[in-house]
């Protein structure tokens, strides 16, 4: 039985680096979310955040989920101008279980390949580790998201298994869904992996 102590998970925390915060989202972020979302970019994702309806939408259900304990939406911040950068999220979260998974995450098109995504995953996952010393955390995405799958791998997260036919995606597509996590007994080696603080 683990030793630590109840876990008061803080549903408007903030993370960051030198480069990026993550800040709890707001309803106002509509407005700085929509431009960077105005691509077709939405292939892999459950929605066409394009489309100003389903952003307002997936906002909005965002913050439900919030005010429900059930997730921790953030929306990306470059600290050095104050861009929106995208937006990442807690979810899925087990507090008996010391279990949740990072996901919901995009990036605009001008800064993916530019390492934020990596620092994304960094807070995240130190947060739950170092901070609430969770015991696992997971991730999953679409098996035919070819750049997302060979991010967690290079990464060092685990790869497990799919789910056949799991999730609807955008134009009827049925996806099946590759897990992916890390355990809190792989953190250090994975720090290292990565030269993390």
């Amino acid at each position: 039985m683990s030793a630590h102590p109840p876990i008061a998970l803080d549903f408007q925390i903030t993370l960051q680096t030198e480069f990026i915060a993550l800040r709890p989202m707001q309803a106002t972020d509509f407005s700085l979310l929509s431009p960077i979302a105005e691509y077709p970019m939405w292939k892999y994702f459950t929605q066409d955040l394009a489309d100003g309806n389903e952003l307002k939408s997936w906002i909005d259900d965002a913050l439900a989920a919030r005010e429900k304990n059930s997730r921790i939406p953030f929306t990306i911040i470059e600290r050095s101008t104050g861009r929106v950068l995208g937006s990442t999220s807690f979810g899925n979260i087990s507090l008996r279980d010391r279990r949740m998974e990072i996901g919901w995450t995009w990036i605009g098109k001008d800064f993916q390949g530019t390492g934020v995504n990596e620092q994304i995953k960094y807070l995240l996952l130190k947060y739950s580790f170092e901070t609430l010393h969770f015991e696992r955390i997971e991730a999953k995405t679409d098996v035919l998201n070819t750049p997302a799958r060979k991010a967690m791998k290079r990464i060092g997260m685990i790869e497990e298994g799919i789910l056949r036919s799991h999730t609807l995606m955008t134009a009827g597509r049925r996806r099946d869904t590759i897990y992916y996590s890390v355990l809190l007994s792989e953190w250090n080696e994975l720090k290292k992996l990565n030269n993390w603080p």
